[in-house]
């Protein structure tokens, strides 16, 4: 049962091994880094936002209503049931009634979450 950790381990290692690079290579390229590339335009077109190729007029921060962030939040959710539900239809028979309950819990939880949600009048677009 050991070894089985080995693979994580592994996956774990080359994953930090991804992040590092990146954050390295980010790093040696930028102008104070180990490279010290210069760039030979100004810094103005390096900080300004690319908008499909149009000008951009006016500040890019622009404030969001939360709903946005609440409807996403709530998909994410939702989207992680069916992910769950998934493996567990496939394989019903084999879990037997124990499995059943274990994913009838599961969906009541998700159930009393899309209540409060419902309750607190997230759901309603304005």
């Amino acid at each position: 049962m050991l070894e089985q950790y080995g693979y994580v381990l592994v996956f774990l290692f080359v994953g930090v091994f991804f992040i590092l690079m990146a954050f390295l290579t980010g790093w040696a390229f930028s102008p104070n880094g180990l490279l010290g590339l210069k760039y030979k335009y100004k810094k103005e077109i390096f900080v300004d936002t690319y908008e499909c190729g149009v000008e951009t007029y006016g500040t890019s921060w622009v404030r969001f209503n939360v709903s946005f962030y609440l409807y996403a939040l709530l998909f994410v959710i939702f989207d992680i049931e069916t992910v769950f539900l998934y493996p567990w239809a496939v394989s019903f028979k084999r879990l037997g009634m124990f499995g059943f309950l274990e994913m009838i819990v599961f969906i009541l939880i998700l159930l009393v979450g899309l209540a409060y949600a419902w309750k607190k009048e997230v759901l309603k677009w304005e």
